[in-house]
């Protein structure tokens, strides 16, 4: 049986695979029915809170389409306990031809081996205009 670490990390691995397939369904099967997600940006000091799968899978969607090109690069995934941090690069483009291309982190907090809690970081950075470059 893997450790908790170990089973955090791949349930990272799979959360992300998901998120790069555009796969809604697939990134909700990580998380619990009630799971809280904090999203980088919104009115509040949290940013945007989403509550539940459907929330959360239609938030999800909403940046699909928003951004049909978006990808998540993991940098690293580290487990400790039930808890859990990815480091990654957000890339997408924007309608205006404009690029996303930043830096970021979630932390995760586990319950049964599942995301309870997902709390969302990101570097604000100007749009890039013009050839994309990779950071």
């Amino acid at each position: 049986m893997p450790t908790t670490s170990t089973a955090v990390q791949r349930t990272l691995e799979r959360l992300f695979e998901a998120f790069n397939r555009h796969d809604a369904e697939a990134v909700t099967a990580c998380m619990t029915a009630d799971v809280v997600f904090d999203a980088a940006a919104g009115p509040e000091a949290f940013g945007r809170r989403f509550v539940g799968k459907n929330d959360v899978g239609g938030a999800f969607r909403q940046v699909w389409k928003d951004f049909p090109d978006v990808t998540w690069t993991c940098t690293r995934h580290t487990g400790a306990g039930d808890v859990g941090l990815s480091e990654w690069i957000f890339r997408a483009t924007r309608p205006d031809g404009g690029r996303i291309d930043v830096e970021g982190c979630d932390i995760f907090e586990f319950e049964g081996g599942l995301i309870k809690r997902k709390t969302a970081f990101r570097k604000d950075r100007p749009i890039q205009y013009g050839a994309a470059e990779a950071l």
